[in-house]
């Protein structure tokens, strides 16, 4: 295999810095030859047992959108509950979803029954399926931003309530709900970091065995 050369392995590091959690988006549409242009790294990614484990949803209509979104407020209520004081305050002032203005919406699954692969490398570790869904959504998120897009991952949400309200499959586990589209703007700052939640580590924390 030939080495890539320094300034495409610089152009990769950027794209990493780059790579950021967005939640503030346009409303502009998004090329549907585009989106699938990003979305087709689905088919590069590798899986355990090559069990491409990954199924996209893609959240369209009023009523999906508007039960995700309900989703996401009873939760945040629920999260908000959680914190105290000046926590509290800080949190409420947040920003954590982009799911009102983000013009593609998609709900990614994990099919953890799925017969594909013969279920090999999944038998000790099972989890190891919804990692691979994990690492597809990595290379799409990247593929996405060198493309001028952006991506925000909602994690505040009832995932069983939304396989329900989404009508997924019985052995479908959600993974991810992914708000996509053009960025309001570009920042190599974490916005929590920004707002003051958390800053990024500086070191790795490695220990040796």
């Amino acid at each position: 295999m030939s080495q890539f050369t320094q300034d495409f392995q610089n152009d990769l590091l950027d794209l990493m810095r780059w790579r950021r959690d967005v939640r503030r988006f346009r409303t502009d549409p998004v090329d549907e030859a585009l989106l699938m242009r990003c979305l087709d790294t689905f088919l590069l990614a590798p899986s355990v047992g090559l069990s491409e484990p990954w199924r996209l949803v893609r959240v369209q209509s009023d009523a999906a959108r508007d039960a995700a979104l309900r989703n996401f407020q009873a939760a945040n209520a629920d999260a908000l509950a959680g914190y105290h004081g000046d926590k509290a305050k800080l949190y409420s002032g947040l920003k954590l979803s982009g799911m009102r203005e983000a013009p593609v919406q998609l709900a990614i699954f994990c099919a953890d029954d799925t017969a594909k692969g013969d279920g090999l490398g999944a038998a000790t570790m099972p989890e190891t399926r919804a990692y691979s869904v994990v690492g597809a959504i990595t290379q799409f998120w990247l593929m996405a931003r060198a493309c001028g897009l952006g991506v925000g991952w909602v994690s505040i949400l009832d995932p069983l309530a939304l396989a329900r309200d989404l009508k997924a499959p019985g052995d479908w586990r959600l993974v991810a709900y992914l708000c996509v589209g053009w960025p309001e703007e570009e920042t190599l700052t974490p916005e929590l970091e920004t707002a003051g939640w958390e800053a990024r580590r500086g070191t790795l924390p490695i220990e040796v065995r």
